[in-house]
């Protein structure tokens, strides 16, 4: 068993760019990276329901250019929309996952035409209107990243991922040497969340003090071969790596059978903060706590980014997968998911009381 005296370093944030060309260029890498994404695949599979819970990647496609027009070109440069006639049907909560194979959609062409076409405008808005406070900007980027991870999970469940994904390395136990399996966190309170300064989504904050029980936290996360050793069920891929497209009801039962229990929160994100945890972006990692709001929480830029998920329904994922971008993927950031879905890339990482 080791123990490590707590401290609290902030987590590590990307800084908001200063000038339109500094946002372009980040704006225009990160388009190379998703059209490469998808370039090895045909029309055909990009048009095509390649799994019944996830959408055709040509509706990714376009919904990253609605996105951008909406909130880039539209509402903070002040153009009106290029496709007005395609807010609907590319509005993730207009048009739910459920209808997006049975319905018209652009195809892969016209998808890519879109998105050249919204980012000529945004290219517009920045140049005239600057890049203001940096939320609007940070808001787009990050959306088009976390979408190229939910399309590498639709390409991951059709078997049609790129040459040399997915970037799941395994666990070297002996990284820390020394170090016990297990990670004895003091009781006290540590200030959760994300500050005031950079980007933060509006579920990260504000930043607020949390005073956590003493408990015991595993090093690294549940691997292949821990999970066979305890559940019986051998998983895919390298024994040694993170286990993977685990649902929140599986990590839970699997806690519970090798003795122990997933994470709240707030013992994750203090655990995270102390320098404790090993592994960390290989995979998701299911805790204990309902999606919620912070004490003195407020929407922002708009409610459905988050407040309407609040409640029983979502449990909160830390840490990032090896698909997250680590602009997106911080300390403080805070991923939810119904507990029934396994399709993310979401494992387990443990949890104990101290007696």
């Amino acid at each position: 068993m080791a123990t490590i005296a707590h401290r609290d370093p902030i987590a590590p944030r990307h800084p908001l760019p200063s000038a339109p060309e500094e946002a372009l260029a980040a704006l225009n890498t990160v388009r190379e990276q998703t059209l490469a994404l998808v370039g090895h695949l045909s029309d055909e599979q990009l048009s095509s329901v390649l799994s019944p819970i996830m959408s055709p990647l040509a509706w990714d496609l376009a919904h990253i250019a609605a996105y951008e027009d909406l909130w880039l070109a539209h509402r903070h440069g002040g153009l009106e929309l290029l496709r007005p006639d395609l807010a609907e049907v590319y509005d993730a909560f207009e048009t739910p996952r459920a209808v997006r194979g049975e319905i018209e959609l652009l195809g892969p062409e016209d998808a890519r035409a879109y998105l050249a076409g919204v980012r000529s405008r945004s290219v517009e808005a920045l140049q005239r209107k600057g890049v203001g406070d940096g939320t609007i900007y940070e808001l787009v980027l990050r959306h088009e990243l976390q979408h190229s991870e939910t399309m590498r999970q639709t390409m991951a469940l059709a078997g049609l991922l790129p040459p040399g994904e997915p970037g799941m390395e395994p666990l070297a136990r002996d990284t820390l040497a020394g170090e016990g399996d297990w990670m004895e966190v003091p009781a006290g309170p540590f200030e959760m969340g994300a500050g005031v300064d950079g980007f933060a989504y509006d579920n990260e904050r504000p930043a607020h003090t949390v005073d956590v029980p003493p408990f015991q936290i595993a090093r690294l996360p549940v691997t292949n071969a821990d999970w066979a050793s305890v559940t019986g069920a051998v998983r895919a891929g390298d024994p040694n790596a993170a286990v993977c497209h685990v649902s929140w009801f599986e990590a839970n039962e699997h806690a519970k059978a090798a003795g122990a229990r997933l994470p709240t929160e707030a013992e994750w994100e203090k655990a995270a903060k102390s320098g404790l945890l090993s592994g960390v972006g290989q995979v998701w990692e299911w805790t204990s706590s309902h999606f919620d709001g912070y004490p003195g929480f407020v929407a922002h830029p708009y409610r459905e980014y988050s407040e309407v998920f609040f409640g029983e329904d979502y449990r909160v994922l830390r840490g990032g997968s090896w698909a997250t971008s680590p602009r997106v993927g911080t300390l403080t950031f805070r991923n939810w998911d119904l507990p029934v879905r396994s399709q993310i890339f979401a494992g387990v990482r443990l949890a104990r009381d101290v007696s």
